[in-house]
């Protein structure tokens, strides 16, 4: 909720007062009396965070919503998030109740996050969002298939007078990840009976470098080439450990006009991202004709998202309320590589074209994804002579769907490509379509004036995957107003993206090459896998809502998530350089029609199955309370906290040309399992005392381990050990309309556990630069602590 300028907080238990629209049909349902577990965050507390974008300030604020820190290759240019332990595609993202299209940055290297093409929070501006709520809850039934974690609906400003102006800028304790940010809101009434809600945002944020020493240019270096005295930072020639550079650029808009009994509606967002992160150092014996000192390569990313809503609503034949909208998105990514060059066609034939060439930035393709979604929604409450009325509630939605991959430009993929990210080929290049279809119907009845009751149904087609039907129901019983049982049952189906489907590339080491097949493929099938099909899911909780007075309010849900053939990524599977070899996989990379540069020893694929069955079993809690110290202030005590464990419980076995291997070796399955922290335990105290505001926030992050391997042969059991992780702000209003704010996160400078000499050898006797020395999957980062200052004016 958002607050005027000349008065304090109000207490965070009033949260739960809020009117929802989220995980129910029915009209005026308020948080608190939810039969499904709802998490409402407001906009002030979202700000108060002081995280630098909105994945991470949401993540604070919800137990189960965990934010990834670092990302490899072109995941680093585009994270994302999960909820309760499952994939970022099993979270389903709404704006003002409408679906939000998906990233085109497919994240395909291993890691927790892998396979993830979900909604780019980041795209939406902080200081538009009005509040978020947070179902915790499958609810495939009600939204769509994809919904089988849960929804985040994010609920844009409606003012019509008053806005606000901030100003932040902060970085790392460690001198670098230089942040800064400026956003504005306004609030409009252009004519009457109208709203128009107008806001900008820019952001800045540099790298950040945590790598350790090179161990090849240390090796390397001998009397006679003098690599310590010439090469600019030696040993320290790496700088791939760390975050991306990337300015930011969004606005958005909310408007809407009363004419008669309608409403006339539009939102969208738009935004702008330039960014590049560092790739492998490569070594002056790379191509010491043209780089004598070596080269560091960047991958850059050039992105246009945006997404535009109209609908109109109103009432018909009396007591029928209708909503009738439509929704286009758009994401845009045109991949590019600086300071780089392609090796082989330097050094090619004279009679190839481009040989010589000398060009060191190239293009390498681009990733286009687009979502157009059409929805009715009628709804009316029946008096039936029960406690309460029968809302009924139908609608229909129709959906189509493309993805394309653009091939780089002819010096980026001849043969091995440009150094570092070649250039997507021509047999990766490709344009996918699909259209869905679905329908629902949603009954909500209060039988007895304690008892709620919620059953959903809804059939979707898919012209890819056929028909399916999944169902919900939820009930809730409140034995006094101070105690309610609450709990759900629910089916799900999610249909792979077409990112899963399709996406096809060559991924690059210094003297590694990897092709991630399309599941769909030619080559794919020569290892035994013929596309992907849907994942299948059932979801169960049970809890209970307490009210006890005097300030408290209390939730408690344990839940269950079984999800069969769920779509996961292999391991690495070698053709070449490994501990194990497949010949099956160097012929599928030719079938493919990739190149393979000479300086690859290392060569094989990786691809998306449904080779596995899940099962996730957790308890999510949360607890405010209210107290007042009279003249001495008040302080809003929080507690929340989620316990989520991941099993798998069926892999398939290895198809025949894969004899004795398996599509998932530890690293893949500790992805799942164990690289995300089994618990996470949040506690907040916000103070307010006349001008002034404390917040202190306390995360305990419990540990989290996963394997990784340099030659598919040892593996390393990489941990990193519970921590807690200190955020504070301190607020001052200096007048009614201005306060400056000062805050720390991560108070304490806390860093993961670095890896062990001996597995920072292996890495570096396998060719690896083994600059690495944190664990990449951290759930706090690499960075340890940042520090900032704010400044904001409403008016």
């Amino acid at each position: 909720m958002a607050y005027a300028a000349d008065t304090p907080p109000e207490p965070a238990t009033t949260e739960v007062e809020t009117v929802i629209v989220t995980g129910t049909r029915t009209t005026g349902m308020k948080a608190v009396d939810s039969a499904a577990p709802i998490q409402v965050v407001d906009s002030a507390s979202l700000k108060r965070a002081g995280k630098p974008d909105l994945i991470a300030a949401l993540a604070q604020a919800i137990p189960s919503f965990n934010a990834q820190s670092f990302g490899g290759d072109t995941a680093a240019l585009t994270l994302s998030a999960r909820l309760r332990g499952l994939s970022a595609n099993h979270t389903l993202v709404l704006i003002n109740g409408k679906r939000r299209h998906g990233t085109a940055n497919l994240a395909v290297l291993g890691g927790p996050y892998q396979g993830g093409a979900a909604a780019d929070l980041n795209f939406i501006p902080l200081s538009a969002i009005d509040h978020i709520e947070v179902l915790t809850d499958g609810a495939a039934a009600q939204y769509g298939t994809d919904a089988i974690a849960g929804v985040v609906n994010i609920i844009l400003k409606k003012n019509t007078s008053g806005g606000s102006l901030d100003v932040t800028a902060g970085r790392y304790y460690g001198g670098d990840g230089k942040t800064g940010n400026v956003s504005g809101n306004i609030g409009l009434s252009p004519f009457a009976n109208s709203y128009l809600n107008l806001t900008a945002e820019t952001r800045y944020h540099d790298f950040s470098d945590w790598g350790g020493d090179d161990q090849r240019v240390i090796r390397g270096n001998t009397a006679a080439n003098g690599w310590s005295t010439i090469l600019a930072g030696y040993p320290h020639t790496n700088k791939i450990s760390g975050d991306a550079r990337y300015q930011l650029t969004t606005v958005a808009y909310n408007g809407g006009v009363e004419i008669g009994d309608l409403e006339v509606y539009s939102f969208g967002t738009y935004g702008h991202k330039y960014a590049g992160a560092y790739e492998n150092f490569r070594t002056p014996t790379r191509l010491p004709q043209l780089y004598p000192l070596g080269f560091n390569p960047m991958e850059t990313i050039k992105e246009e998202d945006y997404a535009v809503t109209g609908g109109v609503k109103g009432k018909v034949f009396g007591d029928w309320d209708w909503d009738l909208s439509s929704t286009y998105g758009q994401d845009f990514d045109a991949i590019n590589i600086t300071n780089s060059v392609n090796k082989d066609l330097y050094l090619a034939a004279p009679s190839v074209p481009g040989a010589g060439s000398t060009q060191s930035a190239f293009h390498a393709g681009a990733f286009l994804s687009t979502q157009w979604s059409t929805t009715l929604d009628v709804s009316r409450p029946f008096d039936v002579g029960l406690a309460g009325p029968l809302t009924v509630a139908f609608g229909a939605e129709q959906r189509h769907e493309t993805y394309k991959i653009k091939a780089g430009e002819y010096a980026s993929r001849y043969n091995g490509g440009s150094q570092s990210y070649p250039g997507f080929s021509l047999t990766d290049a490709g344009k996918h379509e699909r259209d869905n279809v679905a329908a629902y119907l949603d009954l909500a009845v209060k039988p007895v004036e304690a008892l709620q009751l919620d059953a959903a149904v809804r059939y979707e087609h898919f012209s890819d995957f056929g028909d399916t039907t999944v169902g919900k129901l939820t009930g809730r019983y409140d034995f006094s107003p101070a105690f309610a049982l609450r709990g759900t049952a629910s089916t799900g189906f999610r249909a792979p993206t077409l990112a899963e489907e399709y996406y096809s590339a060559t991924n690059v080491g210094p003297t590694s090459a990897f092709v991630q097949l399309a599941p769909n493929s030619a080559g794919a099938k020569l290892v035994g896998v013929n596309g992907l099909k849907p994942e299948k899911s059932t979801n169960y909780s049970v809890g209970f809502v307490a009210h006890p007075g005097g300030g408290l309010s209390a939730t408690f849900d344990v839940y269950q998530i079984e999800i069969e053939d769920r779509i996961a990524g292999s391991g690495s599977l070698y053709g070449a350089g490994g501990a194990v070899n497949y010949p099956a996989v160097a012929a599928a990379i030719a079938a493919n029609g990739n190149s393979i540069s000479d300086d690859a020893t290392d060569i094989g694929i990786n691809i998306f199955t449904n080779g596995l069955d899940t099962r996730t079993r957790g308890a999510e809690a949360v607890i405010n309370y209210a107290s007042s110290f009279g003249d001495l202030g008040r302080v809003d005590w929080s507690l929340a906290a989620n316990y989520g464990k991941t099993e798998v419980t069926k892999i398939a076995a290895a198809p025949t040309q894969l004899s004795g291997a398996s599509l998932y070796d530890k690293s893949a399955i500790s992805d799942l399992e164990t690289a995300a922290p089994r618990y996470k335990i949040s506690a907040g105290a916000l103070y307010n005392r006349g001008p002034v505001t404390v917040n202190l926030h306390e995360t305990l992050y419990g540990k989290s381990s996963s394997y990784t391997t340099y030659d598919g042969g040892t593996y390393w059991l990489e941990k990193i050990k519970p921590a807690f992780i200190t955020d504070l702000e301190i607020d001052w209003r200096v007048m009614e309309q201005f306060k400056i704010s000062v805050g720390a996160n991560n108070l304490f400078d806390k860093q993961p556990e670095k890896k062990s000499a001996a597995q920072i050898k292996d890495a570096a006797d396998n060719g690896n630069g083994a600059q690495d020395i944190y664990p990449s999957f951290s759930p706090y980062g690499l960075n340890g602590g940042y520090y900032y200052a704010k400044f904001a004016y409403n008016f």
